[in-house]
Formats: C-alpha cells, structure tokens, sequence
C-alpha cells in the first residue's frame, strides 16, 4: 500500500524556492492546491509539481520550512529523490544568497562551478 511521505528541508523562502524550480525546468504551480496520491489520497501544498502519471509533488508550509510532500511509491522524476532535493536545494541556497548579498548592496563579481558540483560565489560592493 502506498502512502503520501512528507520530507523536511531547509527551504523557508517561496521566491528562492520558485526561482530554484523555475532554473530547473519544473513546471510548478503557486497557491493552495491538491497533490495527488494512492487510490485519491491527497494532500495540500503552496507549490505542485505534476507528473505524467496523475501523481504530484508538493511543498507545503509546515509553520517553520517547506517539506516534500509526495507518494514516493509514484515519483516520476529523472533523479532520485535524494537527488532531486539536493538540486533544489542547492539552487534554492544559490538564488537565496545572491538575493541576501543583493539586499545588502553585494554583487556577485565571480561564480565558479567546481568539479564536485558546489559553486563558488565571490561577491563585492563597493563603497564610496
């Protein structure tokens, strides 16, 4: 028998997180909807990703982050789910802290993808 999985995260900020899904090639959908499961469960979620397969994947506000809220037995992804949260996730982080260095007057002056696939920022502001 299958049944819905909710993953915890560390994603608190919808924009990083609708940025990160956008830059991924994920076509999501905003605001309060269903994600679908097993023989019509359903759960809620603020953004939803639907599969091919009627099955969805949701990110639903738990009062303190966005956890994944999906039936894992009907995941229809190219990655694992391990592997696909750590994509998000680290587009997520990226989007965030070019948006928090921005806020703050930053810029970023150089980014470098290294070959483990962590991505090296180098931001600057300059004062006068």
């Amino acid at each position: 028998m299958s049944h819905f999985s909710q993953i915890k995260t560390q994603i608190r900020n919808v924009e990083s997180l609708k940025d990160a899904l956008s830059e991924l090639g994920l076509d999501w959908k905003q605001g309060l909807r269903e994600v679908r499961g097993y023989r019509g469960q359903k759960h809620n979620a603020e953004i939803t990703i639907e599969q091919d397969n009627g099955y969805d994947i949701g990110f639903r506000w738990n009062g303190q982050e966005y956890e994944l809220v999906a039936d894992l037995q009907y995941w229809q992804q190219n990655l694992t789910v391990e592997g696909f949260l750590r994509k998000v996730t680290q587009r997520y982080a990226y989007h965030t802290v070019v948006k928090e260095t921005a806020r703050a007057g930053f810029q970023v002056a150089e980014q470098q993808k290294n070959e483990d696939g962590s991505i090296r920022l180098l931001v600057q502001r300059w004062s006068s």
